[in-house]
């Protein structure tokens, strides 16, 4: 017969021991199932993803409100007149584009005007980090201007 170890009581009688030997058989299940949760790879491989995808996406919001605020600092930092040529631009780019459209809608096959049409909506869906990918296109070809005037 085996010894207690020291740091547990032994037993007084059988309802206790009885008690003792549940309580060891419960402690024993939780031991396996913690053993079983590390073993289980997938599970842990998922868990992992989840996590990763979630900080993937804490980090693209951060991504995207810096750039929005770049942006708005870009545009504060424009002179009128090139404001002024932008909106010009703008308005002449949306006139040419609204002709080209009906053009469009004459010539071209059914199945490449849905295509079209599907990244036009992607673009107005993601207008906002349009126009400041623009601006900053702007003010790069601002700068690089002047370095050579």
């Amino acid at each position: 017969m085996t010894q207690p170890p020291h740091d547990e009581p032994t037993a007084a009688g059988p309802d206790e021991l009885r008690e003792q030997v549940e309580q060891t058989r419960e402690e024993l299940g939780q031991t396996v199932e913690a053993l079983a949760a590390k073993t289980d790879v997938k599970a842990r491989a998922q868990e992992k993803a989840a996590e990763v995808k979630e900080q993937a996406a804490l980090k693209a919001g951060e991504l995207k409100a810096k750039a929005a605020d770049l942006a708005h600092q870009v545009q504060d930092r424009l002179p009128d007149p090139v404001k002024d040529q932008a909106a010009q631009a703008a308005r002449q780019a949306r006139a040419t584009a609204a002709q080209a459209g009906q053009l469009w809608e004459e010539k071209a096959p059914e199945p490449v005007r849905q295509k079209t049409a599907q990244g036009a909506q992607l673009a107005r869906d993601n207008r906002k980090g349009l126009l400041a990918a623009a601006g900053v296109a702007v003010v790069v070809w601002l700068a690089c201007r002047r370095r050579k005037g």
